[in-house]
């Protein structure tokens, strides 16, 4: 059992920013985006990319559209080191992406990075230190002074070695991490301190990271417009972000992030990192997207992206992963399938997107519709019809669609699986006896005065072949009569529906016929062909079938009164 958690943990502090403005503000725009999946995501990994995994990762980030990229921690190994010198020497950085590397704040590790990027166009040097309470004087043992005197130090160095590389266009970004569990004035100090020691007017990066997160989303918000404040008209200072998820809340915390001030975002595709992840970028690009904002990165196949990030980072993606995850549009409830088959039905193109329990197109990612509804035990008569309709193009009638989906529904109290779209469509034949003998191999209609048709033909029934012969005040109804004179029924249509599948030279019909055989309660019959009234005569001709085989009439006339459920159980 938990103790009581009021003597372990305290609620973090409120900043008390009582004129804040970021809960009215609305995203316009996308975010710089910054990937660290070679660097933050890479170092969470069990098993680290090798050069092949990594340099894979590198060019998909390019080809998503990433012009930051943090490509590792080069002082930290001499693989890490040998990535960033390939990805140089062999022009492998487009001119319209820059590369970040990143170090601590130790003078040998600078050093060993600034040497990394000899020949770089441009580049991001990433520079941090903690500068949190239990940081400062429990793991380092250090006064706020004496962290000030570092950042000052660490920062001329690296503008040292960097101005010794007049070649390239430099740029600093620094963090002071734990940003979020830090004292506001104090992380103001380290940001000036580290401004002043680059230089004035030069080009500078302040990171803000959730290094742990420890409070709700707005607080962080706070901390971000109350800096933001401090450097507002400063064109050279921007602001960046770095949110984890420990609490949950990280892709919250970037979006009120932005609202609070911050122009650029730094995370992993669909969140890896340590602990429990960075920031999922694909998450909040995507969220934009369903707000009307390009995000500028390109996720429209998505699960090329997906099996690419699995490759690489040798790990899965859930299956309820936003956006991306295999499972995030479908639907097993019956309400929802049904609601979505309804909102399909009325959709036009270029209407505004909005769809039941679907905050994206599924299509504008690469997914087909063909997942969006699958059945199971908790499905109803919605979604099994849809997966007919757009698998199969059976635009069911909806009295039809309640009688096959207690069908259906007994099909999966027995087995108790889900059903593929495949699996209905062979139920369907079966039930419907599609694939049955039954019927007319030849006919001829005939119509004469007064409205009457005639029918002649050969009707195959029960393995026999019989001649018949019809008249009625229309194909359907000669075929009825001639039909139930043969098997020995009376046979009364009660509803006839029909509509085509394809189009052109591949176009057939099928028909729905509602039918009663000797009186009994009303069922179904489908039938397709080529021909409309052919299709037509196979719908009456499955109805009775059925209606034979669930015990409701028998040669002669004799009718039995059962339910479908009943019938169907039997």
């Amino acid at each position: 059992m938990l103790q009581q958690p009021s003597t372990k943990y305290r609620a973090f502090p409120p900043i008390g920013l009582k004129d804040r403005t970021w809960p009215d503000a609305v995203l316009s725009r996308a975010p710089t985006w910054l990937s660290t999946d070679l660097r933050d995501g890479n170092q969470a990994l069990v098993e680290p990319m090798d050069a092949a995994r990594k340099l894979r990762m590198f060019e998909l980030l390019v080809k998503t559209g990433f012009k930051e990229i943090e490509v590792g921690f080069p002082a930290s190994s001499q693989i890490e080191f040998d990535f960033v010198r390939k990805l140089i020497d062999e022009g492998r950085v487009p001119p319209d992406v820059t590369i970040q590397v990143m170090t601590p704040a130790r003078d040998e590790l600078i050093e060993r990075t600034i040497e990394s990027l000899r020949g770089a166009r441009r580049a991001i040097v990433h520079v941090y230190n903690a500068v949190a309470p239990v940081w400062r004087e429990v793991v380092f043992g250090m006064s706020v002074p004496q962290v000030m005197e570092l950042v000052d130090a660490r920062v001329r160095q690296v503008r040292q070695l960097t101005d010794a590389q007049p070649g390239a266009e430099w740029v600093l970004q620094y963090s002071p991490e734990t940003f979020s569990l830090a004292e506001l004035d104090v992380s103001l100090q380290a940001c000036e301190t580290a401004i002043a020691a680059w230089g004035p007017g030069r080009p500078i990066i302040l990171n803000l990271p959730t290094t742990v997160e420890c409070a709700t989303p707005n607080v962080f918000a706070d901390q971000i417009e109350w800096m933001a404040r401090r450097f507002a008209g400063r064109p050279e200072v921007v602001i960046s972000v770095h949110p984890h998820n420990d609490r949950g809340t990280g892709t919250a915390s970037a979006e009120l992030a932005l609202m609070a001030g911050a122009h650029r975002v730094e995370g992993c595709l669909f969140g890896n990192g340590e602990r429990t992840g960075n920031l999922d970028v694909v998450n909040v690009a995507l969220n934009l997207y369903t707000q009307g904002v390009a995000p500028g990165l390109d996720f429209s196949d998505i699960d090329a992206v997906r099996a690419e990030v699995e490759h690489c980072n040798q790990l899965p993606v859930h299956p309820r992963h936003p956006y991306a995850g295999d499972l995030v549009y479908t639907s097993f409830s019956g309400s929802h399938q049904d609601a979505i088959k309804k909102a399909f039905a009325a959709r036009r193109e270029g209407d505004v997107w909005q769809m039941p329990y679907l905050p994206i197109d599924p299509k504008d990612l690469g997914r087909s519709y063909e997942a969006i509804i699958r059945v199971n035990s908790q499905s109803g008569k919605g979604g099994m019809a849809y997966l007919l309709e757009s698998e199969y193009g059976l635009a069911l009638p909806r009295r039809l669609q309640i009688e096959f989906s207690q069908v259906v529904q007994r099909v999966m109290d027995t087995e108790g699986k889900e059903l593929t779209a495949a699996d209905l469509w062979r139920i369907f034949q079966r039930e419907y006896r599609m694939e049955t003998g039954h019927g007319l191999r030849r006919h001829v209609v005939q119509a004469h005065d007064g409205g009457i048709v005639s029918l002649r033909g050969d009707l195959s029934w029960n393995g026999q072949v019989h001649a018949i012969e019809g008249r009625g005040n229309g194909p359907i109804d000669a075929f009825s009569r001639a039909l139930g004179q043969a098997a020995g029924h009376a046979i009364r249509v009660v509803d006839y529906q029909q509509h085509a599948i394809g189009s052109g030279a591949d176009a057939r019909a099928v028909a729905y016929v509602e039918l009663r055989v000797d009186g009994s309660q009303a069922l179904f019959g489908v039938g397709i062909d080529a021909d409309t009234t052919a299709a037509s005569f196979r719908a009456i001709a499955s109805g009775v079938h059925r209606a034979e085989a669930l015990g409701w009439a028998a040669p002669g006339g004799t009718a039995q009164s059962r339910s479908v459920t009943d019938a169907v159980a039997a």
